[in-house]
């Protein structure tokens, strides 16, 4: 593993339907180099910001890449959460700054638009969660307080600046 951490900028989309509800993918990749496994925790659709492109931008293309559904960046209230994770992916350290976007009463079938070799290998598997299943379930998600931080959202539209969440 080498010792300095790669700093990644990525754009996210809480995607909530008419009843609330919140779809989210399940990573299940620790390693480029093994087969996928079970779900190692759930997130919000997104992944990194490209060179010269804007947060809205990166947020919308990358909602079309990995769940299919086309929206215009002005669509997107926020940014509503900025997360900073350190952690591993194969041998390589990232430093990711995450910038959290919502775009509410989606009523949309997720079909992955154009993924990444990198995502087909995944395999990763997308579910729509009602708040009372996260509340109940025992799995990870990203952010770790999500079920908690999502109520927040579902009250209304964001008129605040962003959150800092862990």
């Amino acid at each position: 593993m080498t010792d300095r951490p790669v700093q990644r900028t990525t754009a996210r989309v809480v995607v909530l339907d008419p009843a609330g509800r919140v779809v989210l993918l399940g990573a299940r990749l620790p390693d480029p180099s093994v087969p996928p496994g079970e779900v190692l925790f759930w997130y919000a659709p997104g992944g990194g910001v490209e060179d010269g492109e804007t947060l809205r931008a990166a947020a919308v293309r990358e909602l079309a890449e990995e769940i299919g559904l086309d929206v215009d960046p002005a669509a997107l209230e926020g940014p509503v959460w900025l997360r900073r994770h350190v952690g591993s992916f194969g041998d390589q350290v990232f430093d990711t700054r995450e910038t959290f976007f919502v775009l509410r009463n989606v009523v949309h079938e997720v079909v992955p638009g154009a993924l990444t070799e990198l995502e087909l290998l995944a395999d990763e598997p997308h579910r729509w969660w009602s708040a009372e299943e996260l509340a109940a379930s025992g799995e990870p998600f990203a952010p770790e307080a999500l079920p908690v931080l999502l109520e927040e959202l579902r009250r209304g539209p964001w008129t605040g600046p962003p959150r800092i969440v862990g």
